[in-house]
């Protein structure tokens, strides 16, 4: 079985900074790509940043410049370093990985359970 467990998220003024971490654990063979996606009240989830096993990264246009995406391999773990925080940054950001487990022929997405992120102003 394989898990993803996010962290870092809290309550944080507008123009701060948070990091959020995202473990996978469990009987993984290997990680593609990774990333996080984050979905406020009353909205769709969004894509707000990858990066791939070799590091190549892509984000969403509302936190380019402000947020940076990076991952450990040999911690099966992906970051998230938020910077210059706005209060549209509000939401409930949750970690995906495509991950091949141990013993399995192709890759399988997975999801972690999301951790909160409140801007105040």
């Amino acid at each position: 079985q394989v898990q993803l467990v996010e962290s870092g998220g809290g309550l944080v003024q507008a123009g701060g900074s948070l990091r959020l971490s995202c473990a996978a654990s469990g009987s993984i063979f290997s990680i593609n790509a990774m990333g996080w996606y984050r979905q406020a009240p009353g909205k769709q989830r969004e894509l707000v940043a990858t990066i791939t096993r070799d590091g190549s990264t892509d984000y969403a246009d509302s936190v380019k410049g402000r947020f940076a995406i990076s991952r450990d391999n040999a911690k099966n773990t992906v970051y998230l370093q938020m910077a210059s925080l706005k209060l549209e940054d509000t939401a409930t950001y949750s970690c995906n990985a495509k991950v091949k487990p141990s013993g399995s022929l192709w890759f399988t997405n997975y999801w972690g359970q999301g951790t909160q992120v409140t801007v105040s102003s």
